[in-house]
């Protein structure tokens, strides 16, 4: 019987993984929506988030299980409580994918994003792609340095979105009222990417300490 649990126990984590990468995935497809006006891409991830919401539904009714019917402690209790955390971290970057999309979709078909602005884009979206293979190995791995180092990525996405900020508000902008609002709810969406693949990381340090690290 505790075997058993102990699979289970297994077979959530490496769900868990799956779906990040699913959702990592999402988000380097809304990024090439965006970019390459790219219709379908967009269309593909909006559809998509119907699949992992019911790939999260389905760990979470395990972990939920697992804690009514195994009275789990220490280590064990964490990883569900942990488990439960991070599928909304995982939800709403998924969530994020598809409002990046729909930014693209709304603007076709036109361009989102003005040329002298994409670097700086694909910067972002850039780092928010490496901090969610981060998660995914953090998660599997239960790696603590990894996780601090991906705080180190958090600061990195900061100063770009604080760039793009820059960008906005400097005198010369002739690209117009609404694609700078759209730059700037782009900019937060992928700075919260970031900021819940570093919420996943925290989870992960406290269900190796006990201890959930200060913000």
């Amino acid at each position: 019987m505790r075997d058993q649990y102990y699979e289970q126990l297994d077979v959530i984590v490496d769900e868990l993984v799956l779906i990040t990468d699913r959702v990592r995935t999402a988000v380097a497809d809304a990024t090439t929506a965006l970019l390459d006006t790219d219709i379908a891409t967009a269309e593909a991830v909006i559809g998509s988030d119907r699949g992992i919401e019911e790939a999260i539904d389905e760990v979470e009714e395990r972990a939920l299980v697992l804690l009514a019917t195994q009275q789990p402690v220490a280590t064990d209790l964490r990883q569900l409580v942990s488990t439960l955390r991070m599928v909304a971290d995982l939800q709403r970057m998924s969530a994020l994918a598809v409002h990046v999309s729909k930014i693209a979709r709304r603007r076709a078909p036109e361009a989102a994003v003005p040329l002298p602005v994409q670097p700086l884009i694909r910067d972002m979206a850039r780092v928010a792609h490496s901090m969610i293979g981060s998660a995914a190995r953090i998660v599997s791995e239960r790696d603590l340095g990894a996780a601090a180092e991906l705080e180190i990525e958090d600061d990195e996405m900061d100063r770009l979105r604080q760039e793009l900020f820059r960008v906005l508000l400097d005198g010369t902008w002739e690209h117009g009222v609404d694609t700078a609002i759209d730059l700037a709810l782009l900019g937060r969406y992928y700075e919260r990417i970031g900021d819940h693949a570093v919420s996943m990381a925290r989870r992960v340090v406290y269900l190796v300490t006990g201890e959930l690290p200060v913000a």
